[in-house]
């Protein structure tokens, strides 16, 4: 059966598992990435469209539109995060920056409402960034929830320790406020009759780092490709060691998903990394299975011990309807060999090799 064509718009702070579902979603055929609007929170934003261009250029999409909405939180200063992904938001990667995209100039929060009201109920909202951006889109046009086809969102803990304070996560912590804003606005939404598949599937800590890749993945990533050479990722390299595949995604993806792998072996993590952001792509691309439970999500703003941390009452204490579906199950292991086909398949297109031949080390 022919998977349904998925029309999306992408809001990023790229970001190395931003770089990742970014990549990942190119490599969907039935995906169609309608533009890509840059948050800053790993990298403030010229970074943010810097990277998403160059990336998109190496993917084979260099039209799709490139756009900048915020360049700061709501109320609190901007926090990056050069320890987690490196000083230009993708770890070891470079790629030459391709200039301007199609679109480039144009306002990220006018774009998403003039898009949304054109193609009412047909537009899927991938959020993996802080939720800045689609709050000011909210308070510009309040009729979102309905336009929109689809929310997913990429934020939060909920019975999981925070990954930047002990109880918070990351982009939300680093606009709070937007968060809050973002659920208060789908709060009223509910209230006044939204069909509850229109509220945001929110992708926590809690299911996305049961997405804890090992980089034997970046193996049958290369063989999946094409490589000439085994692509080998080892926790005793030196650190910083730089990628030789022959093929560029596969370089890309190596040198970036490097620098996670330190990083969470910095912070006795082990030599894996959580690629958070690909989870929410899949299911806004619908190749991922999850479950999910109806629940009222609301954000800490106020309290400094507690600033950032996302609470839900999935019992209706608070006397509200729900204003999210918060994912409760998925299954990494199918989702990894989902991320590796599509990948290779990419890589060897855009590499110029024969299509459905395998690479060294894959079984034919």
């Amino acid at each position: 059966m022919d998977t349904p064509r998925i029309r999306i718009l992408l809001d990023n702070d790229t970001g190395i598992d931003d770089a990742l579902a970014l990549a990942y979603l190119a490599a969907c055929d039935h995906v169609e990435i309608v533009a890509v609007t840059a948050t800053p929170g790993n990298v403030d934003a010229d970074q943010v469209a810097a990277n998403n261009r160059a990336l998109l250029a190496l993917c084979g999409q260099p039209q799709v539109p490139v756009l900048i909405g915020a360049r700061a939180p709501l109320q609190v200063p901007l926090t990056t995060t050069p320890e987690t992904h490196g000083p230009q938001g993708v770890g070891y990667a470079t790629l030459p920056d391709p200039g301007p995209a199609a679109g480039h100039g144009i306002d990220a929060v006018d774009h998403w409402i003039e898009a949304a009201r054109a193609n009412p109920g047909e537009l899927t909202a991938l959020l993996s960034a802080p939720l800045t951006n689609f709050a000011l889109a909210l308070r510009r046009e309040p009729r979102l929830p309905w336009l929109l086809g689809r929310v997913v969102i990429m934020g939060g803990a909920f019975y999981h320790q925070g990954n930047t304070t002990p109880t918070a996560e990351w982009n939300t912590h680093v606009d709070p406020h937007a968060a809050a804003e973002v659920y208060a606005a789908y709060t009223a939404a509910a209230q006044a009759g939204l069909d509850v598949q229109k509220l945001p599937i929110v992708c926590s800590l809690d299911s996305t780092e049961r997405f804890e890749m090992q980089p034997g993945l970046l193996t049958d990533l290369a063989a999946a490709a094409g490589c000439a050479e085994p692509e080998h990722v080892l926790a005793g390299d030196p650190e910083g060691t730089r990628s030789t595949a022959s093929n560029p995604l596969v370089r890309y993806l190596s040198d970036a998903l490097r620098f996670y792998f330190e990083f969470h072996r910095h912070y006795d993590q082990g030599y894996i990394a959580h690629v958070h952001d690909y989870f929410a792509a899949g299911i806004a691309a619908g190749t991922l299975e999850y479950r999910s439970a109806g629940a009222t999500v609301d954000v800490e703003t106020e309290s400094p011990l507690l600033t950032g941390t996302t609470v839900a009452d999935f019992r209706a204490l608070w006397g509200k309807p729900a204003n999210a579906r918060v994912v409760s199950w998925n299954d990494p292991a199918a989702g990894f060999a989902e991320l590796v086909s599509r990948l290779g398949a990419l890589a060897r297109r855009l590499d110029g090799a024969p299509q459905g031949e395998p690479g060294p080390g894959q079984i034919g």
